[in-house]
């Protein structure tokens, strides 16, 4: 009886992964701010695939937070084979408009529980003889993103990181990898209210949650150190390098710069969310 522990799992790429583990026949560790959403999440799981669900509603930006999913997980540690650091939230629009406590948060929840996490689990996924730690990261961590700059910012550092610690633990049991996926066709521009021509755009290129969650899966139990899902999402990652960065920052402003012309009334920056989990 195998265990995996995903964050941020009520819905988007988050609920996708841990269907595909499911569907493995992984028992569900699933932990999210949203408690209404994932426990029908929890109960869609469970009665689809016949496996244990537990669920724990935790803000992961909260000073206890790590401490509280190490508690609530350990009556599990020994069966826990696989754990998913997939919650985060960026926010949408120019820098000084947004207050400083809520780029804070951002930090807190994209990096301090990222990290903090990993840190927690490492010991626990060293038992088995085989082990896997997934970090979400995003395709946004491959460039400066103008107005979406605090969330683009720490998942660059969450790449870092994760391929650092991976070297770190290469002749170890655990596989470690990156998952960078990019528009993904969840709730996400109905949540952030974006304009019309940002969702135009997003229209493009969407893939669904469940073949991104099918590609990060598979990626990861081959132990591939960084997982890119679809080939447009591979080019937006790797063409930047290869222009100059003011080039590629003005065509990423351009794109997520808020235009007040398609904004539906009382949206401002404060309240445009981007959640990682529906990247």
């Amino acid at each position: 009886m195998s265990y995996a522990l995903v964050t941020g799992s009520a819905k988007g790429i988050g609920k996708a992964i841990a269907a595909k583990l499911a569907a493995k026949n992984y028992h569900l560790l699933l932990v999210d701010f949203d408690g209404n959403t994932l426990e029908d999440t929890a109960t869609e799981l469970a009665a689809l695939y016949h496996v244990n669900v537990h669920t724990l509603t935790q803000d992961l930006s909260a000073p206890d937070a790590i401490h509280e999913v190490f508690r609530w997980s350990y009556p599990f540690h020994q069966s826990l084979q696989v754990v998913v650091n997939n919650a985060g939230y960026g926010l949408n629009g120019p820098f000084e408009s947004i207050p400083l406590e809520n780029q804070f948060n951002i930090i807190d929840v994209n990096i301090r529980a990222q990290v903090g996490l990993s840190h927690a689990f490492i010991p626990v996924l060293r038992q088995f003889q085989k082990a896997y730690l997934l970090n979400v990261v995003s395709t946004t961590a491959y460039q400066s993103v103008p107005y979406l700059n605090i969330y683009a910012a720490t998942k660059a550092f969450a790449l870092s990181f994760t391929r650092s610690l991976r070297h770190e633990l290469r002749h170890s049991n655990i596989s470690v990898s990156a998952l960078s996926p990019g528009s993904t066709d969840t709730d996400f521009v109905n949540r952030a209210k974006m304009g019309a021509s940002t969702r135009k755009i997003a229209d493009r290129f969407n893939m669904t949650a469940e073949s991104v969650a099918s590609i990060a899966v598979n990626g990861l139990f081959k132990g591939k150190a960084e997982i890119i899902p679809g080939v447009t999402n591979k080019l937006n990652a790797w063409l930047p390098k290869f222009f100059p960065k003011a080039f590629v920052e003005r065509i990423a402003g351009n794109i997520y710069e808020p235009k007040p012309e398609t904004q539906p009334a009382g949206v401002t920056a404060k309240n445009v969310l981007y959640d990682a989990g529906v990247k």
